[in-house]
């Protein structure tokens, strides 16, 4: 249950600020989450040299 509580916070957030008429702003946090699940999903793996 701990891996959804970031997946809710934001969608908290999206809903508050598109309720306080910020779409633009909520539109955003929406986008760059977007980006940045994208990013830690297709990101290339570190790879540790071998001494």
């Amino acid at each position: 249950m701990r891996g959804f509580g970031p997946w809710l916070a934001v969608l908290a957030l999206v809903l508050l600020l598109s309720a306080l008429r910020l779409r633009t702003l909520a539109a955003l946090v929406s986008v760059t989450w977007l980006l940045w699940c994208l990013w830690t999903w297709i990101r290339p793996t570190r790879h540790h040299r071998r001494r």
